[in-house]
């Protein structure tokens, strides 16, 4: 070697070298209702029984973030005000820096849900929650054009998303755009109740979450699989079964002004670490 070369610069010990967070956030805070206290994802590791795509993105971001906290205030059947009267105050005394937020979907449902009525009473609960610095994500309404009972009211659920549009963009919030999550489509991404999310939609919903978010995570793409071919009556005696089991007892609350969610308590009241036995990533089980 020649005298006048000079030594090669020794590698960086690994020790030493100062990995980025994959996202800036610590407290995690989700509003809404029976989408996002995990209906139709069930699971008994969880609190309250349930898992769905909130904890999914929970677990997600907590991944090598020590100090990561995450509440759920969300209570299925509740409506849009009831949502913002019995869970935005406390949502901001837990002091969050990101929230989301999807509520309304359960009135527009109902006969007489006036999306502009609604879009009004959110853009004030949004600025609220900017008012604080804290990341806000909205959810537009998925295409229910396909799905039974629900495609009546796809006309004022697509005015509703527009509205929700307009209140991100008044607020610098960001959206999550169900609509064209295109995979929802599939009938594998309901539950048996065909109201609410299976285990598959949520798993879906939760990657596409943190993607808009632009947080690497390991939640891989799940494909369907092909659905054998059902005879007439196959169908209809499942159709028969499904409104017996489910649709009945939900229009008979309505008539009753009664809610699934009456005397349900949220299941992560506070924001706490995510720990305990958590579920393998990226699975959709």
């Amino acid at each position: 070697m020649s005298t006048n070369s000079l030594p090669e610069a020794a590698p960086s010990p690994v020790s030493q070298q100062v990995q980025p967070p994959l996202h800036l956030w610590s407290r995690f805070v989700a509003m809404g209702d029976s989408f996002t206290e995990g209906i139709g994802d069930p699971n008994p590791d969880s609190p309250g029984g349930n898992r769905g795509w909130a904890d999914r993105v929970a677990e997600e971001l907590a991944s090598g973030q020590p100090d990561f906290a995450y509440a759920n205030l969300a209570i299925r059947g509740r409506l849009l005000n009831q949502i913002i009267d019995e869970q935005l105050e406390p949502a901001l005394a837990l002091k969050p820096d990101l929230v989301t937020i999807c509520a309304g979907g359960n009135d527009v449902i109902r006969p007489g849900g006036d999306p502009d009525r609604l879009a009004e009473r959110m853009d004030s609960a949004v600025a609220r929650l900017r008012g604080t610095g804290a990341g806000v994500v909205l959810f537009t309404g998925p295409d229910l054009g396909s799905t039974p009972v629900l495609g009546s009211v796809r006309g004022r659920a697509a005015i509703y998303n527009e509205n929700l549009r307009t209140v991100a963009q008044r607020h610098g919030a960001i959206i999550a755009d169900m609509w064209a999550l295109r995979e929802l489509n599939d009938p594998q991404m309901w539950a048996p109740d065909r109201l609410h999310f299976s285990p598959l939609g949520h798993h879906t919903i939760a990657a596409m979450v943190l993607d808009t978010l632009q947080v690497p995570h390991s939640l891989q793409p799940l494909e369907t699989k092909p659905l054998p071919a059902k005879k007439w009556r196959t169908a209809r005696s499942e159709d028969m079964v499904w409104a017996r089991e489910f649709l009945f007892p939900w229009v008979v609350r309505r008539v009753r002004h009664q809610s699934s969610g009456d005397g349900i308590s949220a299941k992560r009241p506070e924001a706490g670490p995510m720990f305990g036995r958590r579920m393998p990533q990226g699975s959709a089980d």
